[in-house]
């Protein structure tokens, strides 16, 4: 689908105090830029920010980073987060999923979602699929020994390779349903994004699946 451009889109972002600018500054000192020590969970690919600003107004005791390629698409999340100025818990970044590691340090992220990503269809694009190997070992550059990534899609085909790519990124697979809506468990706590409610609504399930990083047996070192 081709995006919409926005006039000025560029402009407002680049005055916003919402968005971090020149991200690789903050590199290491996250938590100095929220003004805490609490944890550090990011959204890469957030799309209109329904998902993450709900969850940053659920849970103020944990620091939110929405991350968004696409500056058309971040002035709707931004338009979002600026009805909601009591949020102290939130920020923005307009940059390429690529550049996580030059933008996070080790250890410095607990949680990575993502949720509805861009699908890469062709054979060719795979390494650009955001549950790729590729990206799972950006992921392992920034999170925290106990670190997960929780991924949502209705897009069977999409979620079925990235099963297949947790065992040979060395990652392990928590937990995983293809329905989330019927998951007593994991639907827990759920917060449905825009495409989310538009895909369930059409009666197509939703999947989600939790990896963490393998751990080493010291008794094998």
């Amino acid at each position: 689908m081709r995006l919409r451009n926005i006039p000025r889109a560029d402009e407002i972002i680049a005055e916003s105090s919402y968005v971090i600018q020149d991200a690789k500054t903050v590199r290491g000192a996250w938590k100095q830029a929220f003004g805490n020590d609490h944890p550090i969970h990011i959204e890469v690919g957030m799309g209109k920010g329904r998902f993450i600003t709900q969850m940053a107004f659920d849970h103020p005791e944990i620091n939110y980073v929405g991350i968004e390629r696409y500056s058309s698409v971040l002035l709707r999340a931004l338009e979002k987060r600026e009805t909601m100025t009591e949020l102290q818990n939130l920020f923005f970044l307009c940059i390429d999923a690529r550049e996580l590691p030059e933008i996070f340090a080790e250890n410095e992220v607990e949680r990575i979602y993502l949720n509805f990503s861009d699908p890469w269809p062709k054979d060719r694009h795979a390494k650009r699929r955001l549950p790729s190997r590729e990206f799972l070992s950006r992921y392992d550059k920034i999170l925290v020994p106990d670190g997960t990534v929780e991924f949502k899609t209705d897009n069977r085909g999409l979620f079925d390779f990235a099963l297949e790519e947790v065992e040979p990124a060395g990652w392990i697979l928590k937990a995983c349903t293809f329905d989330l809506h019927h998951d007593g468990v994991l639907s827990e706590g759920n917060v449905m994004t825009e495409y989310e409610e538009k895909f369930s609504a059409l009666g197509n399930p939703i999947h989600k699946m939790i990896v963490c990083r393998e751990k080493n047996d010291p008794a094998q070192d």
